[in-house]
């Protein structure tokens, strides 16, 4: 008899319990370039594509890692900013990138060659972002390929 006088009050305890805020799931971003333009200097701008994963907001700023064109020695990237980027949803970024001789001939041999050209490209290293129901940043390793082709009608564009 005096178990069941406690039932009600376990049972309204587990009840408040579940009432709490639900944790929202965390999973790495996602990174790629949405356009490289080569600069009159030779310079990249990449205009790189940070893609939030998460089931919630989370705030980036940094990034540091490396561009390989096709299988060509690498570049490093590195950025400092402050994006705060909502759940399931993507931002941009300019980052500025010096290349190696090899990388820029590989995009010159597909230049004039419009959709029809392609080169191959592999992203990888870590972003810093905190993610909405934490209380600290933390790094989040990213990894990617795809392919830039030339823009048509647009020089020196590639996407």
């Amino acid at each position: 008899m005096r178990l069941l006088r406690w039932i009600p009050a376990a049972l309204l305890a587990l009840g408040l319990i579940a009432c709490g805020p639900p944790k929202k799931s965390v999973f790495p971003p996602t990174v790629s370039i949405q356009q490289l333009k080569v600069l009159p200097g030779g310079q990249w701008r990449l205009t790189l594509r940070i893609q939030n994963n998460s089931y919630g907001e989370m705030d980036f700023r940094s990034l540091d890692g490396q561009l390989q064109v096709e299988s060509l020695l690498p570049v490093r990237l590195h950025a400092n900013f402050v994006r705060d980027i909502p759940t399931l949803a993507g931002d941009v970024l300019d980052v500025d990138v010096l290349p190696t001789r090899d990388m820029t001939q590989a995009l010159k041999s597909i230049a004039g060659k419009g959709s029809a050209g392609s080169v191959g490209y592999h992203v990888a290293g870590s972003t810093s972002a905190k993610p909405e129901q934490e209380k600290a940043r933390r790094d989040f390793d990213f990894s990617g390929d795809d392919r830039l082709s030339p823009v048509p009608g647009i020089p020196d564009t590639y996407r």
